[in-house]
């Protein structure tokens, strides 16, 4: 009964990895997405420098530069099940029947740490790019954002790993758990097989003795009757 308890909870464990992962593979996957608005505003500081343009023209840039600001803005508000994907918060998430927890790195986009990265691409002073001075500082800042999304990218692939290996290890762990309760709670097939060959044999010869048994009666009283 124990045995079959934890290899149940085990399986609860499973559940809340899975989950886990997809939390996880969420939160990269809106990263990506950043990585590709950042890219494309990286460019669009790039061609505000071009001595050929016009004000205008660098007007046309910012207008396109901060709805990207925007976009990347609204991603460190989404939630996965009402979770933030993007808080201060470490998430702890089970590793074994016994409930013990680890935290994953926490991956955060809106804190006051990440005003030296992501957080200054949307702040006042770089919130346009219709001046070669302005497209400056914003490239500045978007460099360092690429950085500070780099290892936010890091940190999203190594709780990743974490809970693959995890997963792992809990269903190593499962199998070994029903071996070794198989070999409390299951019949032995072989020996099984010959107690019930051996019963079945002395059955039959039973109800073969019972059988002559009968018939001997019946030959004394026909000898007796001639």
């Amino acid at each position: 009964m124990k045995l079959q308890a934890q290899i149940n909870r085990n399986e609860a464990v499973r559940a809340n990895l899975g989950n886990a992962v997809s939390f996880t593979q969420t939160q990269d996957g809106f990263l990506q997405k950043v990585q590709a608005s950042l890219d494309r505003m990286s460019e669009l500081t790039v061609l505000s420098k071009d001595v050929t343009k016009t004000d205008t023209d660098r007007s046309n840039y910012t207008v396109e530069f901060q709805q990207l600001q925007n976009y990347i803005s609204d991603i460190g508000e989404k939630k996965f099940n009402g979770v933030t994907l993007f808080g201060s918060t470490q998430e702890a998430v089970t590793i074994d029947n016994d409930a013990n927890t680890f935290s994953m790195n926490a991956v955060n986009m809106t804190s006051a740490v990440a005003t030296t990265g992501l957080a200054t691409i949307y702040n006042a002073t770089s919130s346009s790019i219709s001046s070669t001075s302005n497209a400056s500082t914003a490239l500045t800042n978007i460099k360092t954002a690429i950085q500070t999304l780099a290892d936010m990218r890091a940190k999203v692939g190594a709780n990743l790993q974490r809970l693959n290996m995890t997963d792992d290890q809990v269903t190593i762990m499962n199998e070994n758990l029903s071996a070794a309760n198989s070999r409390i709670t299951d019949v032995d097939v072989a020996v099984e097989s010959t107690r019930y060959a051996k019963a079945n044999i002395l059955v039959q010869s039973g109800t073969a003795m019972l059988a002559q048994a009968n018939i001997l009666p019946a030959s004394a009283l026909q000898l007796i009757g001639r």
